[in-house]
């Protein structure tokens, strides 16, 4: 049975930064394509009223998208706003008035972790949360031991089906082709195991640093940022088995199966990396020990992936920007042709920042007399110039009820007993230059003749 749509949309850190970047602008394309029919209520701190407010989604939206007159008359006239504390219980009394009929309100909380508390217990109080959903933002948690926290102020209030812990990255639509692509295939499967893989490899690089983020990312770093959530959820699609049915539980029982088979990272097993010129930085501590840099070597211990190596690769000031996973096969065995050399065995990429493109890496025949081979590259590119952002496709699922798309309280839990070990400086931090590939200790964490896939700026032919 479809789940009930909620009925009303109420945002707290309305006034912030994360609501001008990326809901306003999600609301406008929700409001065009007509799913956004229901009463948008902003809650914030900041004492305006409701013209300084609508003026707000319009600056918004004229810096981060395009305004559409007569779709915004249509979001600004079901806007709504509230100023108030959110220790103060007349901001949720106000908050009940304001949503009048709706029984079904869809909470979302673009605050600080830290504030969970005090308005979890207002809405209840309140009566806000009787039949309400909730999305959470992350960071979830620091560590296991408060992702742990976290769960139990939201589970005192709301049940887990109505707890929507939002990544964007996975409602970006080149992630959840590795989702479709993997099962949609049956040339894969054949060969997705630890019979045929050698290693595989996920790179996050980003070739700018953290200018007006100091403050945020010195309390942060790059496990904590992008590796437990975004790179380890990418993972968990590439590894985790055919889901039961096309259900969000089906689908998210099996990343959580995956997770807890992922063993915990041992210090050894692990870079830490500070680009020179990160302590200069704005905001950011002039003894810092936060890492810009992490690369991880993983294990799954289950009956397909045993043995198989993994490695995590994630860092600022990179030489490039993207986003990349790259599956290598094992080489064949010799026979009577020639065999392939380093880097030439058979190989699955995934390109999924900044353009979007599946590469099958193959041999041929080259010209002439003697059976010698060539590396050739297959390449499906995808175009994605209209699909959905990543907010408005997830606003619309968690209006609509579907989970699919959002992490479960258990899998957060599982990927942070993954990096849990190497928290809290465990793992020294070593310096590297800008515009290089972290820390030389890194290619130290690869085994077997392995060697880091650089990506390159665009998915070329070779």
């Amino acid at each position: 049975m479809a789940a009930a749509r909620s009925d009303a949309l109420v945002f707290f850190g309305a006034t912030g930064d994360l609501a001008y970047r990326q809901i306003f602008p999600a609301l406008q394309a929700l409001t065009r394509h007509g799913h956004l029919e229901l009463p948008v209520i902003g809650v914030a701190r900041s004492g305006w009223n409701l013209d300084q407010f609508r003026e707000r989604a319009r600056d918004s939206l004229a810096q981060y998208g395009t305004v559409d007159a007569a779709t915004f008359d249509r979001l600004a006239a079901r806007l709504r706003y509230i100023s108030g504390d959110y220790h103060d219980g007349s901001t949720y009394e106000q908050l009940r008035r304001a949503l009048g009929s709706a029984s079904r309100p869809l909470h979302y909380l673009a605050i600080p972790p830290g504030m969970f508390e005090p308005v979890t217990r207002g809405l209840a109080a309140s009566s806000c949360a009787a039949g309400a959903r909730v999305i959470v933002e992350k960071p979830f948690g620091r560590d296991l031991a408060s992702a742990q926290g976290l769960d139990r102020t939201l589970l005192a209030r709301f049940a887990e089906d109505a707890i929507f812990r939002i990544d964007h990255y996975l409602g970006k639509e080149a992630v959840e082709n590795l989702l479709y692509f993997r099962f949609a295939n049956t040339f894969l499967e054949p060969v997705w195991h630890r019979g045929h893989v050698a290693n595989v490899q996920i790179t996050m690089a980003e070739a700018f640093g953290v200018q007006g983020r100091g403050a945020f990312y010195d309390e942060v770093g790059t496990i904590r940022d992008v590796v437990q959530n975004h790179l380890l959820q990418v993972l968990a699609l590439l590894t985790m088995e055919p889901p039961l049915d096309g259900g969000p539980d089906a689908i998210r029982d099996e990343k959580l199966r995956v997770l807890r088979a992922v063993r915990p990272v041992a210090p050894g097993d692990a870079v830490r990396g500070q680009f020179r010129g990160y302590r200069e930085v704005a905001g950011v501590r002039a003894d810092s020990q936060v890492e810009t840099f992490a690369a991880l070597r993983l294990h799954v211990d289950n009956a397909r992936w045993s043995r198989v190596p993994f490695y995590i690769r994630a860092g600022k000031c990179l030489p490039v920007t993207c986003t990349e996973v790259t599956v290598e096969l094992k080489p064949p065995s010799p026979a009577n042709f020639d065999i392939p050399g380093e880097g030439q065995s058979n190989y699955f990429r995934f390109r999924l920042s900044p353009d979007v493109a599946i590469t099958i890496g193959a041999r041929t025949k080259a010209p002439g007399e003697p059976l010698a081979g060539t590396a050739m590259a297959l390449v499906a590119r995808c175009h994605t110039g209209s699909e959905m952002t990543p907010y408005e496709r997830l606003l619309g699922d968690a209006l609509r009820g579907d989970a699919a798309l959002f992490t479960r309280g258990d899998t957060i839990e599982a990927a942070w007993r993954v990096v849990d070990p190497i928290l809290n400086d465990a793992v020294p931090v070593t310096p590297y230059e800008p515009a290089t590939w972290g820390p030389s200790s890194a290619s130290h964490l690869l085994a077997g003749g392995n060697r880091w896939h650089d990506p390159a700026p665009q998915e070329v032919l070779p």
